[in-house]
């Protein structure tokens, strides 16, 4: 059966609001048959009902939210009304403060905000910029030799060396690197792990087992005053908070660790790697940032900075931001019942031509000329927005500025192999490889 056409006249709403449009069950039943991503059916939603749509699997119901006022309803105005409730990756990052709530989530970020603002950020500048060298220097080792390597490899590598020192004042080092890579291996087996918790931490056993081995010499480390060369760093802030707050366990310092690893590099890492293949397709788009400025100037910070946020506008880091209606609601004229589930899809946001003009060209003039982008906070969102924002946010733009003004005026990757679409898990990442050898600019 057709699925039906966005109406052009809602009925009227009730003074309780009128009901959200729903998908058909056959179009629900014929995406299930079709073993369909999540976002094939959050597409349907909203190409073919609006902003604010809805489908039901099973008896529960769904409703799917893009429109940036809707949006910003939910995320930034109501976050009373609208609530995490378990993260998914709870299995690896535990009750860090991606996964806490209520009261307990309030006094981690309160510790952690200030780490992340501006004069906060000043203490991993120096940090940030020494991992940037080290890659610049192995890229440029590459492009000597022509060895073939994996660039979604190489921005993991080196977002995980920047979080690393930037967490224990330590250079990431090989064996350290080698335990982590259990972090990228848990994170992209969430999405096919069963629904039993306890069946779901035995698959993944000997990864958390890495991890947490990890994560235990670290706070032994900075328990006992090691500080590494660049002096404290995040963790010593979370063991000082022990101090006077006795919910700073080991436990949850582990947590808050891990959760700051996940965070702190995978979707740095995809998004860097998003950015090398969209330039591979738009080289245009390289030469124009080059050429907005000297080395070093602020035109120039400024077009690659442009590079990311485009980068981001295509594959947002969060590209789903699940919440539930904690209690019956109004959401921009419709009925939201308390117990809905609500998915905020900054992914089709960022992809809406009502918000964005010719949405599959990669043009990030889009972020430098006024106009050229939607003015309401709502409409571009790859870390959220209100309350529960990523709060790293200032630290993943710097840290990938940082990086590309390095490289960019350096190397080109000419590709051997392209990943085969995109993978929609905790980040929406490049399925597949990106091989490539460094072709040395100039």
């Amino acid at each position: 059966m057709a699925i039906p056409a966005r109406p052009d006249s809602p009925p009227s709403p009730s003074p309780a609001g009128r009901p959200v449009p729903e998908l058909e069950p056959a179009a629900v039943a014929q995406w299930q048959a079709g073993g369909g991503e999540l976002v094939d059916l959050l597409a349907q939603a909203h190409e073919r009902l609006g902003g604010v749509a809805g489908f039901r699997l099973g008896t529960r119901p769904t409703v799917v939210v893009t429109g940036p006022e809707a949006v910003q309803h939910v995320l930034a105005l109501h976050p009373d009304r609208y609530v995490k409730r378990s993260h998914r990756a709870r299995l690896l990052i535990g009750d860090g403060v991606l996964a806490a709530t209520g009261e307990a989530w309030q006094r981690q970020r309160r510790v952690l905000q200030s780490q992340f603002t501006g004069r906060g950020m000043r203490r991993y500048e120096q940090r940030i910029a020494d991992a940037a060298r080290t890659t610049a220097a192995r890229w440029t080792a590459y492009a000597r030799t022509g060895e073939v390597v994996d660039i979604g490899e190489e921005m993991r590598r080196f977002a995980l060396d920047t979080i690393w020192r930037s967490l224990t004042g330590h250079p990431l080092d090989a064996a350290t690197e080698r335990e982590l890579a259990a972090v990228p291996a848990v994170v992209a087996a969430l999405p096919r792990l069963p629904a039993d918790g306890v069946t779901a931490q035995g698959a993944v056993a000997a990864e958390l087992a890495r991890i947490d081995a990890v994560a235990g010499r670290a706070i032994a480390a900075a328990r006992a005053g090691e500080a590494g060369p660049d002096g404290p760093g995040l963790l010593h802030i979370l063991i000082e908070a022990a101090g006077t707050r006795p919910e700073y366990t080991d436990r949850l310092i582990r947590d808050e660790l891990v959760t700051l690893l996940v965070a702190g590099h995978e979707t740095t890492a995809t998004t860097l790697t998003w950015l090398h293949l969209l330039l591979d397709r738009n080289p245009e788009a390289r030469e124009q940032a080059l050429a907005a400025g000297a080395e070093g100037s602020p035109r120039r910070r400024q077009a690659v900075q442009a590079l990311v946020h485009e980068t981001l506008r295509f594959y947002p880091s969060a590209w789903i931001l699940p919440r539930c209606a904690a209690q019956d609601d109004v959401l921009a004229g419709y009925a939201v019942e308390a117990g809905t589930d609500v998915l905020v899809c900054p992914y089709l946001t960022h992809r809406d031509p009502a918000l964005w003009a010719d949405p599959g060209r990669f043009d990030p003039q889009r972020f430098t000329t006024p106009g050229r982008r939607p003015a309401h906070p709502g409409g571009y969102l790859p870390f959220g927005i209100g309350p529960r924002a990523c709060l790293g946010l200032q630290f993943a733009l710097r840290e990938s500025t940082v990086l590309l003004e390095q490289l960019l005026p350096a190397h080109t990757p000419r590709f051997r192999s392209l990943p085969a679409g995109a993978a929609f898990g905790l980040t929406v990442r490049p399925e597949g490889p990106a091989t490539a050898v460094l072709e040395p600019r100039g």
